[in-house]
């Protein structure tokens, strides 16, 4: 049972409006303050031309995975938008899922930082390093 139920809700709810990751099939793991992962299966809407997961599925996971981080320490009644991140991809995979794992590093009032790591879980559950990412996040409205 998730511990962080409150903080679990609020980012499902946020997830679920968000079109681009509804299609690729990302889903919500876990949730607690300062930190968010969430799963993307292996798909033929996440690949590049080699059959690999796409550099930009991975990247759009990053983003995801430590927005929502940011996000459970963001003030009730705000949304975070990103605005840099850095990604190093460290390997390419294909088949099972990505897990990205995103983690506040330092939250301020007018920025949050985050990281987030990004693994590859294959079919027998092995877990591999995929990439890495540094992100910058500023607090919004939420307008709706």
């Amino acid at each position: 049972m998730d511990s962080h139920p409150e903080l679990f809700a609020r980012v499902e709810a946020s997830l679920a409006r968000q079109g681009l990751m509804r299609h690729l099939g990302a889903r919500l793991l876990r949730v607690a303050p300062g930190l968010c992962e969430i799963a993307l299966p292996y798909s033929d809407r996440v690949t590049q031309q080699q059959g690999g997961f796409h550099g930009g599925a991975m990247g759009a996971l990053a983003d995801i995975a430590g927005g929502y981080a940011a996000l459970t320490v963001a003030p009730e009644g705000m949304e975070v938008t990103t605005v840099e991140y850095k990604i190093n991809f460290l390997a390419a995979f294909q088949g099972g899922e990505l897990r990205a794992t995103g983690r506040v590093a330092r939250a301020g009032k007018r920025i949050i930082v985050t990281t987030a790591e990004v693994r590859h879980v294959g079919a027998g559950g092995q877990a591999s390093d995929c990439a890495l990412m540094q992100q910058t996040l500023v607090p919004v409205p939420k307008t709706y």
